[in-house]
């Protein structure tokens, strides 16, 4: 079977290498253009070495995009972290459709922050599920789904690269395994139980420090590693990364600060308090190295200079 896979980044990639090692027959790939000064995409660089096509076009709507990839004459298209508009004419054109990977448990969180919502909306479970995608968004007919359990202290970096990442190589893979038997069901979504929500940007994330203790705590661990839930400080931005729920009575107005320690910032909430241990401070330049400007909240708070009163929000 002639696959095309359309992805990027470490996904993509460990998607390639796990199709590669069940010996399915991958004719090429499509990765996103390469951005200046930024290292090669994993997936390009995997499939250069296996001597794999790769194809880099602005856009998958672009002239001449659709002709070259009919022209590879492929019976799948495997969709593997796609940002990019497919058109309906690519999904259409190999034999057997395209499938692709989606990181919750469709027809719920439909949309390309669904990993965030599900913990900012306090889910315990999430999942992957592997449909086959038509010119809705996240509306296709199910091929498979994979549950997840979210713990109380995910991120969405832990819950993604810890379970629905690994968790969604396989499922591809299986997929695959399912349309080469000729099993792959299509089952459509019940729409009476459809959710779509709005991308996770900065705007979706300020902290309401009057909300109970572990709406905010939802939030900041939504929004980690990105867009980083954000409040004020001093009349400056404070975007609040790790952190740990204390569920106890603060005895101070909520957003204002407890207690000062090595261990990183105790905030007041409604209902308990927060031990704040990663932020970053507005105007902090990302390091070379990291490529984040994160710093440990014990450390942000002895150059701020902060002790118990100053008030957050």
């Amino acid at each position: 079977m002639r696959i095309i896979l359309i992805g990027q980044a470490a996904f993509g990639q460990k998607t390639l290498e796990a199709l590669l090692k069940k010996r399915e027959q991958v004719v090429a790939v499509y990765v996103p253009p390469d951005k200046p000064g930024a290292r090669i995409d994993p997936l390009k660089e995997s499939a250069q070495k296996q001597d794999i096509s790769v194809s880099q076009p602005q856009r998958m709507r672009d002239p001449g995009v659709y002709e070259k990839f009919m022209e590879l004459s492929p019976d799948l298209c495997v969709m593997a972290f796609v940002t990019d508009i497919v058109p309906a004419s690519i999904l259409n054109c190999p034999k057997l459709g395209t499938i692709q990977y989606h990181p919750s448990l469709l027809p719920k969180h439909r949309g390309r922050s669904s990993i965030n919502w599900a913990i900012i909306n306090g889910d315990t479970r999430t999942g992957i599920t592997i449909l086959w995608p038509d010119a809705g968004i996240d509306t296709g007919p199910i091929l498979l789904q994979k549950e997840a359990a979210i713990s109380p202290t995910d991120t969405v970096g832990s819950l993604y690269y810890d379970k629905l990442f690994p968790l969604g190589v396989d499922a591809i893979v299986e997929s695959v395994d399912l349309i080469n038997k000729g099993k792959a069901p299509k089952i459509p979504q019940d729409e009476s139980q459809a959710t779509y929500e709005r991308p996770c940007r900065e705007g979706e994330a300020v902290i309401d420090w009057a909300q109970p203790v572990d709406k905010v705590y939802n939030l900041i661990r939504g929004t980690n590693p990105q867009p980083g839930a954000t409040t004020l400080l001093r009349g400056q931005k404070l975007k609040i990364f790790d952190c740990d729920l204390i569920l106890q009575d603060a005895e101070a107005a909520p957003g204002e600060i407890v207690e000062v320690s090595d261990k990183g910032i105790a905030v007041a909430g409604r209902g308990g308090r927060l031990l704040i241990k990663r932020v970053q401070p507005q105007g902090q330049a990302p390091s070379a190295s990291s490529g984040q400007a994160k710093i440990k909240a014990a450390e942000y708070a002895a150059s701020a200079g902060l002790r118990a009163g100053d008030k957050l929000g």
